[in-house]
C-alpha cells in the first residue's frame, strides 16, 4: 500500500506539499498540484483519514437518522445526502428510529459518541428527553432537521410543503366534482401529518364544504395501517379518498380490492408520494410528488455549509410538491373504462 512518502518521491516534492494538496490546507502551485495528483492516481494512494481527521479535528462522518428504513420514501432522501457527502469526502452513519423516541435517542447518543461532524435528523413524534435535548443544543456538531419540524430544537430545517400538498390533492378531487372525500392521515404527532391535514381542511373550507370527522381515518404511514384505516373509512361511503403516503395507499388499495371496489370506476383515489412504478401498475396512481432526492441533497448542502461555518442564522427552506395526474381519479359521475 502506497504511503504519503511514496507519493512525495514519485512527484519529486516534499511530504509537506503532498499533505497540503490532500488536505487543501495551504496554497500549492498548479504545476506541483498536477504532479501530486498524477502520483496519487498512479500509486492508487488513499490518505489516512484517521490521521487526517485528527489533524483537522474532524471525523469526516455525518449521522443520518430516519424514521423507517422500510419506507419507500426515505432511500432517495438518503441518496441525496450521501451523494453530497461523498462529493466532499465524507461518509454517513445511518440509523432508523422506527418512529420510536427510545430508539431515536439511542442513535443520537451513538452519533455524538462517534463524534460525527454533523447530523441530518428526521424526527420521530414526541419530545426528546430534556438532558439529551440540552446536549444537542450545546454540542459542536450542527444539526439539520429534515422533512419534519421540531420547534423545541433551534436548527436549520428543510421541508416539503405539506400544507400545499394536502391542499393540492384535495382540490384536485374537488375539481373533479367530489364532495365526500375520505382522508387517511399519517402518524399522529408528526408535523407532516398535521400540515397535510390542515391543507385538506383549507381546501374544503374554500369550497364551503363542512369538515366531517367521519371521513377521517388515522394510520401510521405503514401498509397495514392503511388497510385498517381503509376498512374504517369505507364505512362512511366516500366517493373519493386521499391517502397521505404511498405505503398506506398500498394497504388501502388491498382492502378496496377485497371489497370488490374498482378504482376509479367506483372510487377515486389520490395518493401522496410518487415512484417510478406509479404509472406502470393499474390503476395508475394520481399523486402528490415530493422532491425526495432534492430534499436530502439540500439538507446535506446546508449541513456542510454549517460545518464549514459559512452561515450563522438558522434557516428553514420549504420545497414545492407537484401534482401528477394519472388514471386513479376521475370526474364524479363520469363513466370509466376500467373493469
Amino acid at each position: 500500500m502506497a504511503t504519503i512518502y511514496d507519493v512525495a518521491k514519485r512527484a519529486s516534492v516534499s511530504v509537506a506539499t503532498v499533505s497540503s494538496v490532500v488536505n487543501s490546507s495551504s496554497y500549492v502551485s498548479p504545476e506541483l498540484r498536477r504532479r501530486v495528483d498524477a502520483a496519487i492516481a498512479e500509486l492508487s494512494y488513499s490518505p489516512n483519514l484517521l490521521a487526517r481527521g485528527l489533524a483537522k479535528q474532524t471525523t469526516f462522518t455525518i449521522g443520518v437518522l430516519i424514521p423507517d428504513i422500510a419506507n419507500f420514501f426515505y432511500p432517495e432522501l438518503v441518496r441525496g445526502i450521501e451523494d453530497k457527502a461523498k462529493e466532499l469526502g465524507y461518509t454517513i452513519l445511518l440509523g432508523s428510529s422506527d418512529n420510536q423516541i427510545v430508539k431515536e435517542e439511542l442513535y443520537l447518543n451513538l452519533f455524538l459518541s462517534k463524534r460525527v461532524d454533523g447530523i441530518v435528523w428526521i424526527k420521530a413524534p414526541g419530545e426528546t428527553t430534556p438532558a439529551l435535548l440540552q446536549m444537542l443544543k450545546t454540542q459542536a456538531a450542527p444539526i439539520v432537521l429534515l422533512d419534519r419540524e421540531y420547534p423545541s430544537l433551534p436548527a436549520d430545517t428543510v421541508l416539503a410543503d405539506d400544507f400545499g400538498g394536502g391542499y393540492m390533492g384535495t382540490k384536485h378531487l374537488l375539481d373533479l366534482g367530489h364532495r365526500r372525500i375520505g382522508y387517511i392521515r399519517g402518524l399522529p404527532g408528526a408535523s407532516t401529518t398535521d400540515g397535510r391535514l390542515k391543507g385538506y381542511k383549507a381546501a374544503l373550507k374554500e369550497r364551503k364544504i363542512p369538515f366531517d370527522p367521519a371521513l377521517i381515518a388515522t394510520g401510521d404511514y405503514g401498509i397495514e395501517s392503511g388497510y385498517i384505516a381503509g376498512r374504517e373509512l369505507l364505512e362512511a361511503s366516500p366517493t373519493a379518498v386521499f391517502v397521505t403516503n404511498y405505503m398506506m395507499s398500498i394497504g388501502f388499495l388491498r382492502v378496496a380490492k377485497e371489497k370488490k371496489i374498482v378504482v376509479p370506476r367506483d372510487l377515486s383515489v389520490v395518493s401522496y408520494d410518487d415512484f417510478l412504478w406509479n404509472d406502470v401498475f393499474e390503476p395508475q396512481l394520481t399523486c402528490i410528488a415530493q422532491p425526495k432526492y432534492k430534499l436530502g441533497l439540500r439538507a446535506a448542502e446546508i449541513l456542510f455549509s454549517r460545518i464549514q461555518k459559512k452561515h450563522k442564522r438558522f434557516r428553514t427552506e420549504v420545497l414545492e410538491n407537484t401534482l401528477q395526474v394519472r388514471s386513479s381519479a376521475k370526474r364524479r359521475g363520469e363513466k370509466s373504462r376500467t373493469v
